[in-house]
């Protein structure tokens, strides 16, 4: 793997050596790791999510070094540089037609997804469904056993390389035509109702308590989650701006399903 590495920061600092038969065989084998599962772009430590950026280097690099090919799917032809993931039945994973995962993706046993798409450098967990027309974007990080609903929009992350991309954590359930983007993280068993927004600079407010808590960036555990506006001044105004909302908690339950259900319920949260 440091051998691996090595090529790759070589590669990167100087890019005419990706024409050379090595270093393309290393941009290849990062991939193929990251398609396998083996490698990620970020991962859980003790101290929150950590980058890999030479991983992300190596997703990056992939791109001029493949050719543009046809791809022949049945009567549909697609003309790309990546190819599309197969074998699903091997890999345990149920694929409705129009689902699409690119290769350099993961996909662990037991995700569903139904006709969706997945991007290059993307980790989704077991049990998890990308619900209908939902997108995972490159590099984003999807934990087991989360919701996203139809037309979800987890965004992509490739650049700047030291930047986390987006991250849903465990058990979390994402509301249809939310958009999650700018690598903001979702903490796990968080619920975000229909059309919630969440970008680096949204303001996410707790009011359920006497004062309101703001946070940028990260929607806490267990939040439940709705849209919202707050009145903000300009040289022309005041204007409402969007924001999300923190209306409640999810219970900690052993039983997830009947926790969210209880969420959903108590809060009259539109998914």
């Amino acid at each position: 793997m440091e051998n691996l590495r090595n090529k790759i920061e070589q590669a990167w600092d100087n890019r005419s050596l990706i024409k050379e038969k090595e270093y393309k065989e290393a941009i290849r084998e990062v991939v193929a790791l990251l398609d396998k599962g083996k490698v990620r772009v970020a991962e859980p430590t003790a101290n929150g999510w950590k980058a890999n950026e030479w991983i992300k280097k190596a997703v990056v690099l992939y791109f001029p070094i493949q050719e543009m090919n046809t791809i022949e799917v049945g009567p549909f032809e697609f003309h790309d540089k990546i190819p599309l993931k197969k074998d699903y039945k091997e890999m345990g994973v149920r694929v409705v037609p129009h689902a699409i995962a690119r290769h350099g993706s993961f996909l662990e046993p037991g995700v569903i997804m139904m006709p969706s798409y997945v991007n290059i450098g993307a980790y989704v967990g077991s049990g998890t469904m990308v619900d209908t027309w939902a997108t995972v974007g490159s590099c984003a990080q999807i934990g087991r056993n989360v919701h996203l609903s139809g037309g979800v929009g987890i965004g992509g992350v490739l650049e700047p390389l030291q930047a986390t991309p987006t991250i849903i954590e465990d058990d979390c359930f994402i509301g249809s035509r939310c958009i999650v983007v700018e690598g903001a993280i979702i903490e796990k068993e968080a619920v975000l109702g229909a059309n919630v927004v969440i970008t680096r600079s949204t303001r996410i407010i707790d009011v359920t308590g006497n004062e309101p808590v703001t946070y940028k960036g990260k929607v806490p555990a267990r939040s439940v989650v709705i849209p919202g506006t707050y009145t903000k001044q300009f040289p022309a105004g005041e204007y409402q701006v969007s924001c999300a909302l923190i209306i409640g908690q999810r219970k900690e339950s052993t039983d997830k399903k009947v926790s969210l259900n209880e969420a959903l319920r108590d809060h009259s949260v539109a998914v």
